[in-house]
């Protein structure tokens, strides 16, 4: 089965969508990749959606990628002896490390790393950003503040820091814990949340050893304004938006989406795009307009992937909600605005044969008669290389790596077929023209473009394209002669 729209739809999977029914039902609708959300459940109830996932790949003979977003830290202040205190706008409230029951003057906040990055101005947003307090004075174990925006506080809200850096890393404990885990358990995906630096990302991969492709999720003031150095030791980027519109203002998240969005095209990094898409649909059956157009959005953006959070683990309507995004997709991408807005975009630099090996493919597959473009890839850059040039015909990644082509599954345009170990590149453009056959691409009487990389089974090579017949006999007799 191959899906008729070239954005990829991730479904996260929690108590509303962990059975064998639904799991298959939200493939069918249109799920490309499962996210397993580490912040909820326990690791049998994630090895157990796991299992059910690769057994719907198993019945249904297509790759599918699965992505197991770590929670990241979690900073918290502490508990009230009377449950909850209300703080006016304009008062004093002091934040501490001392551990007692916090009151109407003060609270603790029991993390020294956080009064280690303070200075006086800095702002602390609790529960989301609907109480803000500035620093007026801070020490090693304090910061006496003003209330800016008042409101209730009660026992362990949650705490952002956005006009620091804070000495934290993005891996806690339960992080690196819950890593081995989706390591050992086969996922392809790890996104690491609380990203600030490119260290971060760093230790990620050392400790994944190549298991699993990590993704940076860009949800800190930090890791936007580090995003290049972040994006280029990361595999893949996450736009996210919930903890973005809590530490940033609101009004200024859509133009940095649009500009991490294009910049993560640009250097050949897949970027999806969350958070709140469709948040009504976990009540109701119906989008409201808003959401549609805010989905809508970032696929003429051009993001490789739209997301799916509490609409699909936890909501009322989890397969409505994936075939509502699905549905959205092709009006998109059959709007001939799309294509102008997917075009005019196609501005960044090529400074490697494999640039302009992908670059010429996606050129004379747009002014001939070319079904589609195929790519041979061991490692998976040639087809995620192709999929930045988003070209106008479909294309088809094909490698002996099970592993690769699950990872493929959220790169745009992208369709994955697994094939036996290839060694001459006459069998590659053989099995290609096959594949083009048998998924009713195309025709012994068309054309293909095919990519691969000379010697085979080398990641990082390609070197070589070709236009074939999709009628071996031809290729054959083309060989011959």
């Amino acid at each position: 089965m191959r899906r008729n729209r070239n954005v990829k739809i991730v479904a996260t999977l929690g108590p509303a969508s962990s059975d064998l029914a639904t799991i298959r039902a939200l493939f069918e609708a249109g799920a490309d990749v499962f996210r397993l959300n580490m912040s909820h459940g326990t690791h049998e109830e994630q090895a157990a959606r796991h299992g059910l996932i690769r057994q719907v790949e198993t019945e249904t003979g297509r790759p599918i990628a699965i992505l197991a977003d770590l929670q990241g830290p979690k900073l918290r202040v502490g508990t009230f002896g009377i449950g909850a205190v209300e703080l006016e706008e304009g008062q004093a409230f002091r934040v501490d490390l001392d551990p007692a029951e916090g009151d109407h003057h003060r609270v603790t906040l029991p993390h020294p790393e956080i009064f280690a990055a303070l200075e006086p101005g800095a702002r602390l947003l609790v529960n989301d950003g609907k109480i803000i307090l500035r620093v007026e004075d801070c020490g090693a174990d304090y910061a006496d503040c003003t209330v800016l925006v008042a409101g209730v506080i009660s026992n362990r809200k949650g705490v952002n820091v956005p006009d620091v850096v804070l000495p934290l890393r993005a891996l806690s404990d339960k992080d690196r814990a819950d890593l081995e885990f989706a390591c050992q358990l086969g996922v392809d995906w790890l996104a690491l949340s609380f990203v600030q630096r490119p260290e971060d990302v760093l230790e990620a991969r050392e400790l994944s050893r190549g298991r699993a492709a990590v993704l940076a999720k860009i949800e800190k003031p930090a890791a936007v304004k580090a995003f290049d150095s972040i994006a280029e030791v990361s595999d893949g980027i996450m736009v996210a938006r919930g903890d973005l519109g809590v530490e940033l203002p609101v009004h200024s998240v859509p133009p940095i989406q649009k500009r991490l969005v294009r910049r993560a095209r640009a250097l050949a990094k897949p970027v999806i795009v969350a958070t709140q898409m469709l948040e009504s649909m976990i009540e109701s059956p119906m989008p409201t307009r808003a959401e549609v157009s805010d989905v809508a959005t970032a696929i003429y953006e051009g993001a490789d992937a739209v997301m799916l959070s509490a609409e699909s683990a936890a909501g009322n309507y989890p397969v409505e909600a994936v075939r509502t995004m699905h549905n959205v997709a092709l009006s998109v991408e059959g709007d001939a605005t799309y294509r102008q807005v997917i075009n005019a975009f196609r501005t960044y630099e090529r400074t490697s044969v494999a640039d302009a090996i992908v670059s010429a493919a996606r050129e004379i597959a747009e002014s001939t008669d070319i079904k589609a473009i195929c790519c041979f890839t061991e490692s998976g850059t040639t087809a995620i290389k192709v999929a930045r040039e988003r070209p106008q015909v479909p294309i088809l990644a094909l490698s002996p790596s099970v592993h690769t082509l699950r990872r493929l599954c959220l790169v745009w345009g992208v369709s994955c077929v697994a094939t036996g170990t290839i060694d001459r590149f006459k069998s590659a453009v053989v099995s290609a023209a096959r594949a083009i056959r048998d998924l009713g691409m195309g025709t012994t009487e068309d054309q293909i473009v095919v990519t691969a990389g000379v010697p085979f089974n080398v990641p990082g090579t390609t070197n070589i394209l070709r236009v074939a017949p999709c009628d071996e006999r031809l290729i054959y007799r083309a060989e011959a002669e």
